[in-house]
Protein backbone atom coordinates (compact mmCIF):
# COMPACT_ATOMS: atom_id res chain seq x y z
CA UNK A 1 0.00 0.00 0.00
CA UNK A 2 1.09 3.59 -0.64
CA UNK A 3 1.44 6.33 1.96
CA UNK A 4 2.53 9.97 1.89
CA UNK A 5 5.29 10.70 4.41
CA UNK A 6 6.85 13.81 5.84
CA UNK A 7 10.51 12.78 6.08
CA UNK A 8 11.89 15.88 7.75
CA UNK A 9 13.81 18.84 6.31
CA UNK A 10 10.82 20.00 4.21
CA UNK A 11 10.73 16.71 2.34
CA UNK A 12 7.62 14.74 1.34
CA UNK A 13 7.61 11.37 -0.42
CA UNK A 14 5.15 8.65 -1.35
CA UNK A 15 6.43 5.26 -0.25
CA UNK A 16 5.27 1.67 -0.33
CA UNK A 17 4.62 0.18 3.10
CA UNK A 18 3.40 -3.31 4.06
CA UNK A 19 -0.34 -3.89 3.95
CA UNK A 20 -1.91 -5.73 6.87
CA UNK A 21 -5.18 -6.84 8.35
CA UNK A 22 -6.93 -5.15 11.27
CA UNK A 23 -6.05 -5.96 14.86
CA UNK A 24 -8.70 -7.11 17.34
CA UNK A 25 -10.64 -3.85 17.72
CA UNK A 26 -9.57 -2.15 14.50
CA UNK A 27 -11.51 -1.28 11.38
CA UNK A 28 -9.56 -1.42 8.11
CA UNK A 29 -10.79 1.38 5.88
CA UNK A 30 -10.00 2.00 2.22
CA UNK A 31 -9.47 5.75 2.23
CA UNK A 32 -11.52 7.64 -0.34
CA UNK A 33 -10.57 11.23 0.50
CA UNK A 34 -8.39 13.03 3.01
CA UNK A 35 -8.25 16.78 3.59
CA UNK A 36 -5.02 18.76 3.87
CA UNK A 37 -5.13 20.47 7.26
CA UNK A 38 -3.16 23.44 8.50
CA UNK A 39 -1.42 21.07 10.91
CA UNK A 40 -0.15 19.05 7.93
CA UNK A 41 1.37 22.27 6.61
CA UNK A 42 2.89 23.04 10.02
CA UNK A 43 4.40 19.55 10.19
CA UNK A 44 5.90 19.91 6.72
CA UNK A 45 7.42 23.20 7.85
CA UNK A 46 8.93 21.45 10.87
CA UNK A 47 6.73 23.23 13.42
CA UNK A 48 5.01 21.64 16.39
CA UNK A 49 1.33 22.50 16.43
CA UNK A 50 -1.52 20.30 17.61
CA UNK A 51 1.01 17.44 17.91
CA UNK A 52 4.75 16.93 18.19
CA UNK A 53 6.56 16.37 14.89
CA UNK A 54 8.93 13.37 14.88
CA UNK A 55 9.57 12.32 11.26
CA UNK A 56 9.10 10.10 9.40
CA UNK A 57 5.33 10.38 9.80
CA UNK A 58 2.37 9.68 7.54
CA UNK A 59 0.47 12.94 7.09
CA UNK A 60 -3.29 13.45 6.95
CA UNK A 61 -6.05 12.89 9.48
CA UNK A 62 -9.29 14.22 7.93
CA UNK A 63 -10.41 11.08 6.14
CA UNK A 64 -13.39 9.08 4.95
CA UNK A 65 -13.75 5.80 3.13
CA UNK A 66 -15.21 2.30 2.96
CA UNK A 67 -14.72 -0.55 5.42
CA UNK A 68 -12.93 -3.53 3.86
CA UNK A 69 -12.27 -5.68 6.94
CA UNK A 70 -12.89 -5.61 10.70
CA UNK A 71 -11.09 -7.13 13.67
CA UNK A 72 -12.70 -10.00 15.62
CA UNK A 73 -13.81 -7.76 18.49
CA UNK A 74 -15.61 -5.21 16.29
CA UNK A 75 -19.38 -5.31 16.64
CA UNK A 76 -20.77 -2.31 14.79
CA UNK A 77 -19.13 -2.31 11.35
CA UNK A 78 -18.88 -4.63 8.38
CA UNK A 79 -17.20 -4.60 4.96
CA UNK A 80 -18.90 -2.14 2.63
CA UNK A 81 -19.92 0.35 5.32
CA UNK A 82 -19.28 3.99 4.41
CA UNK A 83 -17.51 5.77 7.26
CA UNK A 84 -15.62 8.80 8.53
CA UNK A 85 -12.91 8.84 11.21
CA UNK A 86 -12.09 10.74 14.36
CA UNK A 87 -8.28 10.88 14.19
CA UNK A 88 -7.36 10.60 17.88
CA UNK A 89 -8.57 9.15 21.15
CA UNK A 90 -7.75 9.29 24.84
CA UNK A 91 -6.70 6.44 27.10
CA UNK A 92 -9.95 6.65 29.08
CA UNK A 93 -8.06 6.22 32.36
CA UNK A 94 -6.05 9.37 33.09
CA UNK A 95 -7.35 12.32 35.12
CA UNK A 96 -8.38 14.31 32.06
CA UNK A 97 -10.18 11.45 30.34
CA UNK A 98 -12.04 10.73 33.57
CA UNK A 99 -13.12 14.38 33.73
CA UNK A 100 -14.51 14.19 30.19
CA UNK A 101 -11.65 15.98 28.41
CA UNK A 102 -10.04 13.34 26.15
CA UNK A 103 -8.42 16.14 24.14
CA UNK A 104 -6.14 16.70 27.15
CA UNK A 105 -5.28 13.02 27.57
CA UNK A 106 -1.75 12.51 28.86
CA UNK A 107 -1.19 9.67 26.34
CA UNK A 108 -3.50 10.74 23.50
CA UNK A 109 -3.22 8.49 20.46
CA UNK A 110 -3.32 9.66 16.83
CA UNK A 111 -4.69 6.95 14.57
CA UNK A 112 -5.82 8.28 11.20
CA UNK A 113 -2.66 8.69 9.04
CA UNK A 114 -4.99 9.45 6.17
CA UNK A 115 -2.51 10.06 3.34
CA UNK A 116 -2.52 6.32 2.69
CA UNK A 117 -4.50 3.69 0.83
CA UNK A 118 -5.78 2.25 4.12
CA UNK A 119 -6.17 3.38 7.72
CA UNK A 120 -6.70 1.19 10.79
CA UNK A 121 -8.50 3.16 13.52
CA UNK A 122 -10.06 1.45 16.55
CA UNK A 123 -13.79 0.91 16.28
CA UNK A 124 -14.52 3.71 18.77
CA UNK A 125 -13.07 6.23 16.31
CA UNK A 126 -15.19 5.18 13.32
CA UNK A 127 -18.59 6.66 12.43
CA UNK A 128 -21.25 5.47 10.01
CA UNK A 129 -22.33 8.00 7.41
CA UNK A 130 -25.58 8.10 5.47
CA UNK A 131 -25.65 6.83 1.89
CA UNK A 132 -26.80 10.31 0.88
CA UNK A 133 -23.59 11.94 2.16
CA UNK A 134 -20.78 12.20 -0.38
CA UNK A 135 -17.54 10.63 0.88
CA UNK A 136 -15.53 13.70 -0.07
CA UNK A 137 -17.82 15.88 2.03
CA UNK A 138 -17.67 13.34 4.87
CA UNK A 139 -13.89 13.83 5.10
CA UNK A 140 -14.64 17.35 6.36
CA UNK A 141 -16.32 15.96 9.48
CA UNK A 142 -13.08 16.37 11.45
CA UNK A 143 -12.44 20.10 10.81
CA UNK A 144 -16.16 20.78 11.17
CA UNK A 145 -16.20 18.98 14.53
CA UNK A 146 -13.29 21.16 15.70
CA UNK A 147 -15.20 24.29 14.69
CA UNK A 148 -18.31 23.06 16.51
CA UNK A 149 -16.29 22.50 19.69
CA UNK A 150 -14.80 25.97 19.51
CA UNK A 151 -18.18 27.60 18.99
CA UNK A 152 -19.70 25.55 21.82
CA UNK A 153 -17.28 27.18 24.25
CA UNK A 154 -18.77 30.60 23.48
CA UNK A 155 -22.40 29.63 24.21
CA UNK A 156 -23.34 32.04 21.44
CA UNK A 157 -26.66 33.82 21.79
CA UNK A 158 -28.92 34.61 18.85
CA UNK A 159 -29.56 38.19 17.78
CA UNK A 160 -25.96 39.28 18.37
CA UNK A 161 -23.16 40.80 16.30
CA UNK A 162 -20.35 38.47 15.26
CA UNK A 163 -17.00 39.27 13.66
CA UNK A 164 -15.15 36.42 11.97
CA UNK A 165 -11.56 36.62 10.73
CA UNK A 166 -10.57 34.48 7.76
CA UNK A 167 -12.35 32.64 4.96
CA UNK A 168 -9.95 29.79 4.52
CA UNK A 169 -11.30 26.27 4.78
CA UNK A 170 -11.98 26.26 8.50
CA UNK A 171 -13.21 29.86 8.51
CA UNK A 172 -15.71 28.96 5.80
CA UNK A 173 -16.98 26.07 7.91
CA UNK A 174 -17.07 28.23 11.03
CA UNK A 175 -19.10 30.91 9.23
CA UNK A 176 -21.73 28.38 8.24
CA UNK A 177 -22.25 27.06 11.76
CA UNK A 178 -22.27 30.63 13.11
CA UNK A 179 -25.12 31.39 10.71
CA UNK A 180 -27.09 28.49 12.18
CA UNK A 181 -26.95 30.16 15.62
CA UNK A 182 -29.17 33.04 14.45
CA UNK A 183 -26.92 36.11 14.67
CA UNK A 184 -28.30 39.55 13.85
CA UNK A 185 -25.15 40.50 11.94
CA UNK A 186 -21.98 38.74 10.82
CA UNK A 187 -19.00 40.75 9.60
CA UNK A 188 -16.22 38.78 7.93
CA UNK A 189 -12.66 40.11 7.84
CA UNK A 190 -10.79 38.92 4.75
CA UNK A 191 -8.18 40.51 2.47
CA UNK A 192 -8.85 38.40 -0.64
CA UNK A 193 -11.72 39.75 -2.80
CA UNK A 194 -12.77 36.26 -3.94
CA UNK A 195 -13.03 35.11 -0.34
CA UNK A 196 -15.04 38.17 0.65
CA UNK A 197 -17.43 37.27 -2.15
CA UNK A 198 -17.64 33.70 -0.80
CA UNK A 199 -18.42 35.02 2.68
CA UNK A 200 -21.43 36.90 1.32
CA UNK A 201 -22.57 33.83 -0.61
CA UNK A 202 -22.45 31.79 2.61
CA UNK A 203 -24.59 34.29 4.50
CA UNK A 204 -22.35 36.98 5.99
CA UNK A 205 -23.93 40.42 6.32
CA UNK A 206 -20.77 42.13 5.10
CA UNK A 207 -17.15 41.33 4.30
CA UNK A 208 -14.37 43.87 4.72
CA UNK A 209 -10.58 44.14 4.95
CA UNK A 210 -8.81 44.17 8.31
CA UNK A 211 -7.87 47.81 7.68
CA UNK A 212 -11.56 48.75 7.82
CA UNK A 213 -12.70 46.93 10.95
CA UNK A 214 -11.33 49.30 13.60
CA UNK A 215 -13.42 52.19 12.28
CA UNK A 216 -16.50 49.96 12.29
CA UNK A 217 -15.76 48.84 15.87
CA UNK A 218 -16.07 52.43 17.06
CA UNK A 219 -19.68 52.51 15.85
CA UNK A 220 -20.82 49.00 16.80
CA UNK A 221 -20.37 46.73 19.78
CA UNK A 222 -19.04 43.37 18.62
CA UNK A 223 -20.44 40.65 20.89
CA UNK A 224 -18.32 37.80 19.54
CA UNK A 225 -15.03 37.86 17.66
CA UNK A 226 -13.75 34.62 16.12
CA UNK A 227 -10.22 34.48 14.70
CA UNK A 228 -9.69 31.64 12.20
CA UNK A 229 -6.36 32.67 10.67
CA UNK A 230 -3.70 32.29 13.35
CA UNK A 231 -1.61 35.31 12.38
CA UNK A 232 0.02 37.37 15.11
CA UNK A 233 -1.52 40.59 13.76
CA UNK A 234 -5.08 39.31 13.35
CA UNK A 235 -5.18 37.67 16.78
CA UNK A 236 -4.08 40.88 18.44
CA UNK A 237 -6.54 42.95 16.40
CA UNK A 238 -9.37 40.53 17.22
CA UNK A 239 -8.87 41.24 20.92
CA UNK A 240 -8.56 44.99 20.35
CA UNK A 241 -11.78 45.44 18.32
CA UNK A 242 -13.97 43.26 20.55
CA UNK A 243 -16.82 45.12 22.21
CA UNK A 244 -17.89 45.43 25.82
CA UNK A 245 -18.61 42.09 27.50
CA UNK A 246 -17.48 40.34 24.31
CA UNK A 247 -16.31 36.77 23.93
CA UNK A 248 -13.28 36.14 21.72
CA UNK A 249 -12.33 32.78 20.24
CA UNK A 250 -8.73 32.44 19.05
CA UNK A 251 -9.35 29.42 16.85
CA UNK A 252 -6.57 29.81 14.28
CA UNK A 253 -3.38 27.91 15.10
CA UNK A 254 -0.64 30.47 15.65
CA UNK A 255 3.12 30.09 15.67
CA UNK A 256 3.97 28.32 18.97
CA UNK A 257 7.19 30.33 19.25
CA UNK A 258 5.61 33.78 18.83
CA UNK A 259 3.35 34.82 21.71
CA UNK A 260 0.83 37.57 21.14
CA UNK A 261 0.25 40.58 23.39
CA UNK A 262 -2.74 42.76 24.18
CA UNK A 263 -3.67 45.72 26.33
CA UNK A 264 -4.75 44.20 29.62
CA UNK A 265 -6.34 47.43 30.83
CA UNK A 266 -8.49 47.66 27.70
CA UNK A 267 -9.57 44.04 28.17
CA UNK A 268 -10.27 44.77 31.85
CA UNK A 269 -12.51 47.76 31.16
CA UNK A 270 -14.45 45.82 28.52
CA UNK A 271 -14.73 42.66 30.66
CA UNK A 272 -13.52 40.55 27.75
CA UNK A 273 -13.55 36.76 27.83
CA UNK A 274 -10.83 35.15 25.69
CA UNK A 275 -11.21 31.52 24.65
CA UNK A 276 -9.10 29.03 22.79
CA UNK A 277 -10.16 25.55 21.69
CA UNK A 278 -8.21 22.34 21.27
CA UNK A 279 -9.27 19.46 19.02
CA UNK A 280 -12.80 18.07 18.88
CA UNK A 281 -13.94 16.25 22.03
CA UNK A 282 -17.39 14.66 21.69
CA UNK A 283 -18.38 16.56 18.52
CA UNK A 284 -17.65 14.21 15.59
CA UNK A 285 -21.11 12.66 15.58
CA UNK A 286 -22.73 16.10 15.57
CA UNK A 287 -20.53 17.18 12.66
CA UNK A 288 -21.56 14.16 10.61
CA UNK A 289 -25.25 14.74 11.29
CA UNK A 290 -24.85 18.37 10.26
CA UNK A 291 -23.18 17.35 7.00
CA UNK A 292 -25.93 14.80 6.39
CA UNK A 293 -28.56 17.50 6.90
CA UNK A 294 -27.26 19.41 3.88
CA UNK A 295 -26.86 22.64 5.86
CA UNK A 296 -23.10 22.84 5.23
CA UNK A 297 -21.87 23.69 1.74
CA UNK A 298 -18.61 21.77 1.35
CA UNK A 299 -18.44 21.89 -2.43
CA UNK A 300 -18.03 25.66 -2.47
CA UNK A 301 -14.96 25.66 -0.24
CA UNK A 302 -12.91 22.91 -1.95
CA UNK A 303 -10.14 24.55 -3.98
CA UNK A 304 -8.38 21.49 -5.43
CA UNK A 305 -8.40 17.69 -5.63
CA UNK A 306 -4.89 16.25 -5.74
CA UNK A 307 -3.33 12.82 -6.00
CA UNK A 308 -1.07 11.53 -3.24
CA UNK A 309 1.92 12.22 -5.47
CA UNK A 310 0.90 15.85 -6.05
CA UNK A 311 0.77 16.71 -2.35
CA UNK A 312 4.50 17.38 -2.00
CA UNK A 313 4.48 20.25 -4.48
CA UNK A 314 1.37 21.71 -2.83
CA UNK A 315 2.99 21.65 0.62
CA UNK A 316 5.87 23.70 -0.81
CA UNK A 317 3.84 26.30 -2.71
CA UNK A 318 0.51 26.28 -0.79
CA UNK A 319 -1.02 27.52 -4.04
CA UNK A 320 -4.38 25.82 -3.49
CA UNK A 321 -4.27 25.72 0.32
CA UNK A 322 -4.40 29.53 0.31
CA UNK A 323 -7.57 29.43 -1.80
CA UNK A 324 -9.60 26.94 0.25
CA UNK A 325 -9.73 23.27 1.15
CA UNK A 326 -7.39 20.88 -0.64
CA UNK A 327 -8.63 17.30 -0.82
CA UNK A 328 -6.31 14.36 -1.45
CA UNK A 329 -7.83 11.70 -3.67
CA UNK A 330 -7.03 8.13 -2.60
CA UNK A 331 -9.68 5.73 -3.98
CA UNK A 332 -11.70 8.77 -5.08
CA UNK A 333 -15.01 7.07 -4.28
CA UNK A 334 -18.00 9.29 -3.70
Amino acid sequence: MKAGFYLGNHTYAVQEIPDRGPESDEVKIRVAWCGVCGTDVHKFQGKNGASIVIPPIILGHECSGTVVEVGPECRHFKPGDRVACDPSYGCGKCEWCQKGFPNFCETRHGVAKGFADYVFPPEQNVYHIADSLDLEAAALAEPLSCAIHGLDLLHMQSGTTVVLYGMGAVGSLMLQIVMLRGPAEVIVIEREPAKRKLALELGATSAVCDSEIEAISKKKNFDYVIECIGLHSTMEQAIHVAGKNAKILLFGLGDPEKPISFNQFEAYTKELSIYTSYLNPHTTGRAIRLLESGQINTRRIISAELSLEEVGAELKTLENVRKGKVMVRLSGEH
